[in-house]
């Protein structure tokens, strides 16, 4: 596989402290996860020294960004934006959702019982990133 690089739009990720902490479990999690790059602040830089100043990471063919910001804002992150991840099987749907959502909030418990997918469940981690697992979409995406 050729080395993933960002696309046009690329999701980003901005912590305020927590971004190794967040970047170790997606990429441990994850089996097609990898580090792309990392920049961390110096001891002369904005930020904390060592913090993550910009993280490269990819997790199957999408690849995101993340930061740790110096300030913290008045604002985190929010459900009306997701990453959506398509389970291909039942073991993986659940070994997600068990840690995703450890210390996180579960807005749609992991249920059989949605009538758009096999399996399926929606939650923010500890970090406040919001994530929709399924097993199967249940629709073919077509007009």
């Amino acid at each position: 596989m050729p080395e993933a690089t960002p696309s046009k739009v690329t999701p980003f990720l901005m912590f305020t402290g927590r971004a190794e902490e967040a970047l170790n479990l997606y990429l441990d999690l994850f089996d097609d996860a990898e580090l792309l790059a990392t920049q961390r602040h110096g001891p002369d830089g904005p930020g904390e020294e060592g913090k993550v100043m910009h993280a490269t990471f990819r997790i199957g063919d999408q690849v995101l960004m993340a930061i740790d910001s110096p300030p913290v804002h008045a604002f985190d992150f929010t459900p009306s934006l997701s990453l959506f991840v398509t389970c291909e099987t039942e073991a993986e749907i659940d070994r997600l959702f068990a840690a995703l959502s450890q210390d996180g909030d579960v807005m749609m418990p992991l249920s059989t019982e949605y009538p758009f997918a096999a399996k399926y469940a929606w939650l923010s981690d500890r970090f406040g990133v919001s994530w929709q697992l399924s097993l199967s979409l249940g629709f073919d995406g077509a007009d």
